[in-house]
């Protein structure tokens, strides 16, 4: 349809609600964050889906075992995701005002990065939705600085695979018991 161009956003409601706006002196992005981190919090930390979640992130076995369908919450965290995903693409998409095909596909490193150093472990079982929210600002502030300081995004990609791959080694050492 688009013959693989960008399409430019030209809707100013649009562009408004979902990126370059504001609502008085604050930013609508700012909204945007504020709402989903504290819809995730509740959700993740005060509802029984949110401990289903994290029952079965940390043994599915365990959680089948306690009568909790996990083929059903899988499906629905995979829905909820991909629902999400479009949301974010749409805060993309207005915030630079244009989408193409591939829009956000070079953050996917970014992201997994920002969420492993909030504490979140790969294999599941613990995170948290402000510690990622934290670790998306840590991995903003480096991103700046290495645009600062001039790398380039193949530097830029490798200093941040370098970074993931300390942050993983950091998560993958097993606690030690008193």
């Amino acid at each position: 349809m688009t013959n693989l161009e960008s399409v430019a956003v030209i809707d100013q409601r649009f562009t408004n609600v979902f990126g370059s706006g504001d609502l008085g002196s604050i930013p609508s992005l700012m909204i945007w964050t504020i709402a989903a981190v504290g819809i995730g919090y509740l959700f993740l930390r005060h509802s029984r889906f949110g401990a289903h979640v994290v029952a079965i992130g940390d043994n599915a076995a365990a959680a089948r075992a306690t009568g909790i369908n996990v083929a059903r919450v899988k499906l629905t965290v995979l829905v909820l995701s991909g629902t999400l995903a479009s949301v974010a693409g749409l805060l993309y998409a207005g915030r630079i005002q244009s989408a193409t095909y591939t829009l956000g596909e070079s953050d996917l490193l970014t992201v997994i990065a920002a969420v492993v150093i909030g504490g979140t472990r790969l294999f599941g079982g613990s995170g948290s939705v402000i510690g990622a929210l934290v670790g998306s600002l840590i991995m903003g502030m480096l991103n700046n600085g290495l645009i600062l300081m001039g790398l380039s995004a193949s530097q830029q990609m490798i200093a941040q695979g370098a970074i993931l791959l300390i942050a993983i080694s950091l998560t993958l050492r097993e606690p030690k018991v008193a």
